[in-house]
């Protein structure tokens, strides 16, 4: 009678302790896929990597980082902090990097090693603080002004001279190029993975 007793009590120890494990190697396991920690290494030794993952050098980085810092979005009264900003910065410029299925938060959360919904708080935290930014940094210069003169300059000796009052331009059609231009070609490099140019429109200022 004993024994009928302790058999199932047995089987449905060794059953809890099976699931503990596999939860705890599932944990560990999770931890060890997280790829963030990688970008402290590419930023001081291999920063072409670092940028293939964010999509800017690690000096932009930084800066993006002290400016949003202060945002309160990032602050709250909780016992559960938040993840730290640098992090939420990351994850956000992964995630916006990237295009179709890689893009996803289910992605995105397998390569930082956190939860879908973290991918979805951190993205909505860096979104507010760098709309919170946009006053700072978009400035359209008045047409006779000093600024718009070496605007004008500056386009014209990386483009061409009839490019030079040109302003705004406004991305349409992807156009698939041959072969990797000569001049700037990681710059025609685009999220499908081919060379391409924009069928552009643009607006001249003067």
């Amino acid at each position: 009678m004993t024994e009928l007793i302790s058999t199932p009590y047995t089987q449905l120890l060794d059953t809890i302790k099976a699931l503990h494990d596999e939860v705890e190697a599932t944990c560990i396991l999770k931890c060890l896929a997280s790829q963030l920690p990688l970008l402290d290494h590419f930023a001081d030794h291999r920063p072409s990597l670092f940028w293939k993952k964010l999509c800017v050098n690690p000096a932009i980085f930084d800066k993006i980082l002290d400016q949003i810092s202060s945002h309160p979005v990032f602050q709250n009264q909780s016992n559960n902090k938040q993840l730290p900003i640098s992090i939420q910065l990351a994850i956000f410029l992964y995630c916006t990097g990237h295009y179709g299925n890689v893009c996803s938060p289910e992605d995105v959360g397998q390569w930082a090693g956190v939860s879908i919904g973290t991918v979805v708080n951190c993205t909505h935290h860096v979104i507010a603080a760098l709309l919170d930014q946009h006053d700072k940094f978009v400035y359209i210069p008045g047409v006779h002004s000093e600024e718009m003169w070496h605007a004008w300059a500056f386009t014209e000796s990386r483009t061409c001279c009839a490019w030079k009052n040109r302003v705004f331009a406004a991305d349409s059609s992807m156009i698939n190029l041959y072969a990797r231009p000569g001049m700037f070609g990681d710059g025609f490099y685009d999220q499908k993975a081919c060379f391409s140019l924009n069928c552009q429109v643009s607006t001249e200022s003067r």
